[in-house]
């Protein structure tokens, strides 16, 4: 068993799937690789089953209908406990996260037991534009006003654990649904005395597909920052 666990999450990623698989095993690291796909309706589930027949190193795991992001990561995060990976990373499938990042994860993986790569450090890099660019910056600054983590990216999936390192937490402690569930993610890291590591990364824009958040996750992640605020006032 491989000691190295990626992970993403596919829905609707048919274009996508195929080229970031050949790509993580271009990387020539001793990895597997676990995708949980929810009955995609571009049936992006049944070229995996083909892909999982000739990738030695691909788990494959489709689930009966769309379930969310968050419960594929809580999903994904109990199998790489229990097949006992010492590193877990996490990544979109839609090619905007660049694999070749990887190596600097397991790097800072070695001596810490958290890493996110952030578009909004000195080195990083984010393609997206108009108002969704301005979104991203003012909703991850906002955030970390808010919450008062010395942290410049809440919303980012493309992150790693060292399992073996991790002490106090769990993704099955996250109650945010949605993409609010990776800003609680780092919440709830930092009350357990995880240190923060951010690395630089180029986030790139789709080619293929189409983006999949929905406004109202706008408005879920304020009302989500806002219990996480409240919870920080009691506590203290």
């Amino acid at each position: 068993m491989n000691k190295i666990l990626i992970f993403t999450a596919t829905y609707n990623e048919k274009e996508n799937i195929k080229y970031l698989i050949e790509s993580l095993n271009e990387l020539n690291l001793d990895i597997d690789i676990l995708v949980i796909d929810d009955l995609s309706p571009d049936k992006t589930w049944e070229i995996l089953r083909e892909l999982e027949k000739k990738i030695i190193n691909l788990k494959v795991i489709v689930r009966n209908y769309k379930s969310g992001l968050d419960t594929a990561h809580k999903l994904a995060f109990d199998y790489a406990i229990k097949h006992k990976y010492e590193k877990f990373i996490s990544m979109d499938a839609d090619l905007s996260h660049n694999p070749n990042e990887i190596p600097k994860m397991l790097d800072i993986l070695n001596t810490s037991s958290f890493v996110i790569g952030s578009r909004y450090i000195k080195g990083g890099k984010c393609e997206m534009s108009g108002h969704r660019l301005a979104l991203s910056i003012v909703g991850n600054k906002f955030i970390k006003k808010v919450l008062k983590i010395d942290c410049n990216e809440f919303t980012t999936s493309y992150r790693g654990f060292n399992l073996s390192k991790l002490k106090g937490f769990n993704l099955n402690m996250i109650n945010s649904k949605g993409y609010s569930f990776f800003m609680e993610t780092i919440y709830r890291l930092n009350k357990v005395g995880v240190n923060i590591n951010e690395i630089p990364i180029h986030f790139k824009n789709r080619k293929y597909g189409y983006s999949k958040i929905p406004s109202i996750e706008i408005l879920r992640t304020l009302k989500n920052l806002f219990f996480l605020y409240m919870e920080n006032i009691r506590k203290k």
